[in-house]
C-alpha cells in the first residue's frame, strides 16, 4: 500500500488537538510499519524539525495560499502526482473532488450544530469553511473515525447516512505526560523559564467561546472573594489584550493581579506545568475528546472537568464534573478540592489509573487496519 496523510498544519510553531493527533499518528507509523509507503502532505512552517523522514514515510510539502487553496486545489494536484492508493485527510474536511479511496478524521460536528461568531475571525471563516465542505466529503469517504463514542453517536444523529463506516479511533497520550520527581530538571527548568508560583490553579484556553474562559473568570472571582483564598490562576493561550477585554466585559478588572499568563505553551513544556498545578480547570463548554484532561491526570494533576458532551466517558470517573454553564459550580468544585486534600489524593490516583487507558500505539493500529481494510483486507465496521 500506498498512503497518503493530510497533516497540513504540523509545521506551525503553535499547535494544538488535530495537529496534536496526526504528529503522534505518523510518529508511531514510523515505529509499526515497516513495509507499506507512506507520503505525508504538509504545508511550510518554522517547526519543521517536528517530523524526520524515514525510509518509507516521505515529507511533501504542498504551498497554498489559503487554507482553502491549500486543500481544494494544491493538494489534489499533488496527490495526483504522488501515486498514493488512499487519501487520509486528518482534520474534518476534504477535497470534494474525490479521486481516490478516502479516509477522513471527523473530530467533531460543532460547527453543524451552530455557527457563532464570537470566536476571532480566522475561527469564525474556519467554521464556515468546516459548515460548506464536511456534509458534502463524508458523503464521498470510504470510510470516517471520530475520536470518542459521544462524537460518534453525535454524529449519527445528525447524518445517520454514515451508520457502517464510522468508526471510533480513541485519541491517546504521549509518554512525556508523566510524574515528576520535586528535583527533576525538566520541571525545575519550566518552573523557573515560566517564573510559576509555588501552588496555583492551571487552566487552559484560549479565546475560543467553547473553551469557556468567562465561565472560569466568573468562577475564580467567586473564589478570591472568600477570605484566605489566595492561590493564583495560571493561564496558557491568552495573552494581557484578551485577558484585559474579557474581564473589563466582565467588570473583573480588579483580578486581574491575580492572573499569570504564559501565552502559547510548548507541547514540550505542557507536562510540567501539569504537574506543577495544584489543580487543573479545563471546564469546557463542548470537546469531541478534550486531550488536555488526560494529559494532566497522566502527570498527576486532580482535574475539574465538564459533565457535557465527551468529557465525563474520556474522565473515566477520575475528574470532578460541573455544569460547564454554571460558575458558581466551578467555584464550589475549586473550593471542595482545596479544602479536602484527601479528594485531592483520590483524583490524582483516579487519574493516573484512567490516563492509562489511552494510547497512541493503540490508536495507530486501528487506523493502520482501517488502511487496510478500505484497500480490501477485512476488518471489523466498528471499532472502539
Amino acid at each position: 500500500m500506498k498512503i497518503g496523510i493530510e497533516a497540513q498544519r504540523i509545521f506551525r510553531s503553535h499547535k494544538h488537538g488535530m495537529d496534536v493527533v496526526v504528529l503522534e499518528l505518523i510518529k508511531q507509523i514510523q515505529t509499526l510499519d515497516k513495509v507499506n509507503e507512506y507520503v505525508v502532505f504538509v504545508k511550510n512552517g518554522p517547526d519543521d524539525q517536528c517530523l524526520k523522514e524515514t525510509e518509507n514515510v516521505k515529507i511533501q510539502i504542498v504551498g497554498g495560499l489559503s487554507y482553502p487553496d491549500w486543500e481544494q486545489v494544491s493538494l489534489p494536484r499533488e496527490v495526483k502526482k504522488s501515486g498514493i492508493d488512499l487519501l487520509h485527510m486528518t482534520s474534518n474536511t476534504a477535497p470534494v473532488r474525490k479521486t481516490l479511496p478516502t479516509l477522513i478524521t471527523l473530530h467533531d460536528i460543532i460547527y453543524l450544530e451552530r455557527v457563532s461568531f464570537s470566536g476571532t475571525a480566522y475561527q469564525n471563516f474556519g467554521n464556515l469553511y468546516r459548515r460548506w465542505n464536511v456534509p458534502r466529503v463524508v458523503k464521498k469517504a470510504d470510510r470516517i473515525i471520530t475520536v470518542s463514542n459521544f462524537e460518534k453517536h453525535n454524529i449519527l444523529r445528525r447524518m445517520p447516512e454514515l451508520e457502517g463506516k464510522l468508526d471510533v479511533v480513541l485519541n491517546g497520550v504521549s509518554p512525556i505526560f508523566r510524574r515528576f520527581s520535586p528535583s527533576d530538571l525538566e520541571l525545575r527548568f519550566v518552573q523557573s523559564s515560566y517564573n510559576l508560583p509555588d501552588e496555583f490553579i492551571f487552566f487552559l484556553g484560549n479565546m475560543a467561546p467553547k473553551k469557556n474562559m468567562k465561565g472560569v473568570l466568573k468562577a475564580y472571582a467567586g473564589y478570591l472573594s472568600k477570605a484566605g483564598q489566595t492561590l493564583p490562576l495560571v493561564m496558557a493561550e491568552t495573552n494581557e489584550t484578551e485577558l484585559k477585554g474579557v474581564l473589563k466585559e466582565l467588570d473583573l478588572l480588579e483580578i486581574e493581579d491575580k492572573i499569570q499568563l504564559m501565552g502559547y505553551v510548548p507541547q514540550k513544556f505542557l507536562p510540567a506545568m501539569y504537574a506543577s498545578c495544584k489543580i487543573f480547570l479545563y471546564p469546557s463548554l463542548r470537546e469531541s475528546f478534550g486531550m488536555p484532561i488526560v494529559e494532566a491526570m497522566a502527570c498527576g494533576a486532580p482535574v475539574i472537568t465538564s459533565d457535557t458532551s465527551s468529557m465525563p466517558e474520556v474522565a473515566g470517573g477520575a475528574a470532578l464534573l460541573v455544569d460547564p454553564f454554571k460558575p458558581k459550580e466551578i467555584q464550589a468544585a475549586l473550593e471542595k478540592v482545596l479544602a479536602n486534600e484527601g479528594l485531592r489524593v483520590d483524583l490524582i490516583n483516579k487519574g493516573l489509573e484512567n490516563a492509562g487507558r489511552f494510547s497512541w500505539t493503540l490508536h495507530a493500529e486501528k487506523v493502520i487496519q482501517l488502511y487496510k481494510a478500505i484497500l480490501g483486507e477485512k476488518v471489523p465496521s466498528t471499532m472502539t
